[in-house]
């Protein structure tokens, strides 16, 4: 395929990576080939973890960080430290031929960094993974309103996607002026005040065991290095579904469902609807106005407490 001024070449393209469906190698390719508007500007500047199938995804797959030695010249890549000591050379895919190149490789899914190759302490988004223990949707969508709540009152703009697997992802873009650590911490506090809200249907205990059944608030993700599934990602589940951005309105929606947008109807639906992330890093924010209202809103707590108990 001649993409962008690049030969890529497409190898085994009947080779079937979705057996229950027979969703082959080829579909996949022209799957991320025609999505590529929409995906790549979550993709542009990230270092990528590819997650890879080259049996299909009823064998085993694994995560490949490092860009293998054969990749074409064009293909750009960042070299990161490791806090151990060494490097490690990261794919950063910025153009369709990439995106392609990386599909004929068996490249699933490609989970990315929070922050971007010129600045990677500074994390541009702020993610919320909820991620329930049991097949509960509906808590999973009821801690998703919550957190709509508390971010509206903190005047923060919010953003909902499915992650094509059991959960919902609720993300924050951010102006890139503090380090992950401040992030994280920030994310925390407010999962807490999330949790504390239901604490009997959400947690943000890290062991499955001592999750009994609750939605897990996981805020872990905010951490140097640590990947998301992209969004318009496809994941290596029956059906080959898609992680797809949300509109806060297909919460109420009976149907809705976290793999329920595949790669065999995600177009249908672009057709229909506008992308609710298209402005994602257009309203970026900093995070020191949300901790004003945060202090504003716990002295309001304090006082109401007092109240009542007087």
């Amino acid at each position: 395929m001649r993409i962008g001024g690049h030969d890529v070449t497409i190898t085994r393209p009947d080779k079937v990576l979705f057996p229950q469906d027979r969703i082959t190698k080829q579909e996949l390719i022209e799957y991320y080939r025609r999505i590529a508007p929409w995906i790549l500007p979550h993709l542009r500047g990230r270092p990528l973890a590819m997650e890879r199938y080259p049996d299909g995804v009823g064998k085993p797959g694994f995560f490949q960080k490092t860009a293998s030695f054969y990749y074409p010249s064009w293909i750009e890549t960042v070299t990161i430290k490791k806090k151990l000591g060494g490097t490690v050379k990261h794919v950063i895919c910025n153009d369709t031929a990439t995106l392609v190149y990386l599909a004929n490789q068996a490249c699933v899914t490609p989970h990315v960094w929070l922050s971007r190759s010129d600045k990677l302490d500074y994390p541009d988004q702020m993610v919320f993974d909820l991620d329930p223990a049991a097949d509960d949707f509906e808590a999973v969508k009821a801690t998703a309103r919550s957190f709509k709540e508390l971010l509206d009152q903190l005047c923060m703009p919010a953003y909902l996607k499915s992650t094509g697997s059991r959960g919902l992802h609720v993300a924050v873009p951010l102006k890139r002026n503090e380090r992950f650590d401040a992030v994280r911490a920030m994310a925390r506090q407010l999962a807490k005040i999330v949790a504390n809200q239901e604490p009997a249907q959400r947690t943000l205990e890290q062991r499955i065991s001592k999750r009994r059944g609750r939605v897990f608030l996981d805020v872990n993700r905010n951490a140097y290095a640590q990947t998301v599934v992209c969004p318009y990602a496809v994941r290596a589940r029956a059906g080959a579904p898609v992680s797809v951005p949300l509109d806060w309105r297909d919460l109420e929606r009976k149907d809705l469902r976290s793999d329920g947008v595949i790669i065999r109807n995600v177009f249908k639906r672009l057709e229909k609807i506008a992308d609710p992330w298209a402005d994602f890093q257009r309203r970026a924010v900093l995070l020191n106005g949300a901790r004003r209202q945060l202090e504003q809103l716990d002295v309001s707590r304090r006082v109401s407490q007092e109240a009542e108990i007087y």
